[in-house]
């Protein structure tokens, strides 16, 4: 499989939305937080923080105002895929150390460097995982471990990333970390480990109210 191709597996925030396995945790439960991944939080300055490094890479990217507000709009939905990523690389990594995996920060090197030959320099690199991914400049070299733990969990399973037995070892890594997230932003189906959009209708609606207002 591609490397690009590879890549945009995990990345794509677009996973095919199944009844959610897990029930959905509240503000009650865990006060600030957007999700729990085992015994981490993700808190919702966090996940706030992250979206706004998005943005502020697409406003220095796209500095015409008309232009940006249809960025903005073609990406609606970052921050509850943003969440869904910062989720995912949590499951992965779990899944990795589970089999063994491990990643190396020249590995990391070595793959960033080829990529920027790929698309012709660092700059047009970062603007490609910016554009397509949703990725940060800052996040690129975290997001390349995942990759690289990706690919590399994948041929330790005799496997590759767009395979069933691939999916089943984060779906097993999903369930041990008892993903929860907040219901304004959906729930975790543990089986496509996913975030999926909740079906509990009040909360359909506060979601569809957020989704019209400025991320």
């Amino acid at each position: 499989m591609h490397r690009r191709r590879r890549s945009a597996l995990l990345l794509a925030a677009a996973i095919a939305a199944a009844a959610p396995l897990l029930t959905a945790c509240g503000d009650d439960a865990h006060p600030g937080a957007a999700a729990v991944v085992g015994d981490q939080r993700i808190t919702v300055a966090q996940l706030e923080h992250r979206v706004d490094e998005v943005r502020e890479a697409q406003r220095a990217a796209v500095p015409d105002e008309e232009q940006y507000q249809q960025v903005v709009a073609r990406t609606g939905g970052l921050t509850r895929d943003t969440l869904h990523g910062m989720v995912l690389d949590r499951v992965l990594h779990r899944a990795a150390e589970d089999a063994g995996v491990s990643v190396t920060r020249k590995e990391v090197g070595e793959m960033r460097a080829g990529l920027e030959r790929q698309a012709g320099g660092a700059k047009e690199l970062e603007t490609v995982w910016l554009q397509q991914y949703g990725v940060a400049p800052e996040r690129l070299d975290d997001n390349l471990r995942i990759q690289l733990e990706a690919q590399k969990l994948a041929e330790s399973l005799g496997t590759d990333t767009g395979r069933p037995e691939f999916w089943q070892a984060l779906s097993r890594a999903s369930e041990k970390l008892d993903v929860d997230l907040n219901p304004r932003y959906g729930a975790w189906d543990v089986r496509k480990s996913s975030r999926v959009d909740s079906k509990v209708p009040w909360v359909r609606e506060i979601t569809a109210a957020q989704a019209q207002q400025p991320a």
